[in-house]
């Protein structure tokens, strides 16, 4: 059986596995199928001089990689090399992939992800999940999860797991919703509602979108801070290249910083959260325009026509913001701020306020504050990924569960 994807939550290769000679074994096979997916195509003597080993005990990892579905030879290499050519590698794009949904306030998605981090099958529903019950938000979600896999199906794919990104609290168990108040879920085992018989993993959108700006972000650092935002703001602090992920697993909850201590209300039971200032509803009631399908474009494309209420309801976002992340940058202390989600869109006229108050509040120079090039794609991104880092992280668990 495959690992949990819960257990396989740190970035990159070297999961924890046991110092022996089989744990070893399990740790080289990982570590030629990284360096194929990254540099690849590659020849067995090309993989053996990055990783250090041997050309003769690379090619045994390799057959084993081969055998497994999990890397494929493409034929000899380019013609006009000194000595006798070797089998380009390149990892597969047949065999397993990440399955990746998103459970949005206002939306569904899921997409299939193969090794080589492309994106083959995707599908979204449109529509409010506020106040639904979770029972038939998770019986729609399956109904796009089993579209994609029957589409991967059909190119050759086959699941390897399933995550799952939720606006909300994760319990530490990666299947319980403990709190998501813009779904209005409480204490919800979404595990149990959604298909079984694939390694599960149910995690917060802001996490999944800070580990897809990690692993697909142009040269993002391994120490930030992501900020993203749906209808509420959520936020994910990476260090070293791992998630910060507080003692409960709830670390991140921006949103829910106050920035005025007796300001209205919010879902979650405080008062002048900032989701009631920055969030995308707040924005739109200050700038005076009605809730639509296409919140963000309705906002950007008033901003970029020079329509001053809106102009003034981002600035004044964008200061919200920068307050808030004054706090979580002077305790933090992080290399970068990288905006996603809606955010990204509306960067434009939110940075210079975030930017003027991070200047002006924080304790040592500025943070720097970037854009994500990922968008609202992020979450769903990075629950698919998840899966597909699971699978190289530990190849050696595909053929065990083949």
């Amino acid at each position: 059986m495959t690992a949990p994807l819960h257990e396989a939550r740190p970035a990159g290769p070297g999961r924890a596995l046991p110092d022996t000679q089989q744990g070893m074994r399990r740790r080289n096979l990982a570590r030629v199928l990284h360096t194929v997916g990254a540099e690849g195509p590659l020849s067995r003597a090309q993989v053996a001089s990055r990783i250090g080993l041997t050309r003769a005990a690379v090619s045994t990892l390799v057959d084993e990689l081969i055998r497994s579905g999990l890397v494929e030879e493409l034929g000899p290499e380019r013609p006009g090399r000194v000595g006798r050519p070797g089998s380009a590698l390149a990892v597969s794009g047949r065999g397993p992939a990440g399955v990746g949904a998103e459970v949005g306030v206002d939306h569904l998605a899921a997409c299939v992800v193969d090794l080589r981090g492309e994106v083959r099958a995707r599908a979204v529903r449109h529509g409010t999940n506020r106040g639904r019950p979770p029972e038939p938000v998770a019986e729609e979600l399956t109904g796009l999860i089993r579209q994609v896999v029957a589409k991967a199906e059909q190119l050759g794919l086959w699941p390897a797991g399933l995550a799952v990104a939720v606006p909300g609290l994760i319990a530490r168990d990666g299947r319980t919703v403990v709190r998501a108040p813009n779904l209005d879920w409480h204490d919800t085992d979404l595990g149990a509602l959604l298909p079984a018989g694939l390694p599960l993993t149910v995690d917060n959108e802001a996490n999944l979108g800070a580990l897809a700006e990690l692993w697909l972000g142009d040269d993002t650092p391994r120490d930030f801070l992501h900020v993203s935002a749906e209808i509420g703001i959520g936020a994910a602090v990476v260090v070293d290249g791992r998630l910060l992920r507080g003692t409960r697993g709830f670390a991140g909850e921006l949103g829910h910083v106050p920035v005025e201590p007796e300001g209205p209300r919010c879902p979650c039971g405080g008062r002048g959260c900032l989701e009631q200032y920055a969030g995308e509803e707040a924005v739109l009631r200050a700038a005076g325009l009605e809730p639509g399908e296409d919140r963000v474009g309705l906002l950007a494309a008033r901003a970029a026509e020079g329509d001053e209420k809106v102009r003034r309801a981002l600035h004044d976002a964008g200061t919200a913001l920068g307050v808030a992340l004054t706090g979580a940058v002077n305790l933090l202390d992080p290399e970068a701020v990288v905006l996603g989600g809606a955010l990204a869109a509306l960067a434009p006229w939110l940075l210079p306020s975030l930017r003027a108050e991070l200047a002006r509040r924080t304790a040592g120079p500025a943070c720097p504050v970037s854009v994500s090039r990922l968008g609202p794609e992020g979450p769903l991104l990075g629950a698919a990924h998840a899966v597909v880092r699971a699978v190289l992280d530990d190849p050696a668990a595909v053929a065990e569960r083949g």
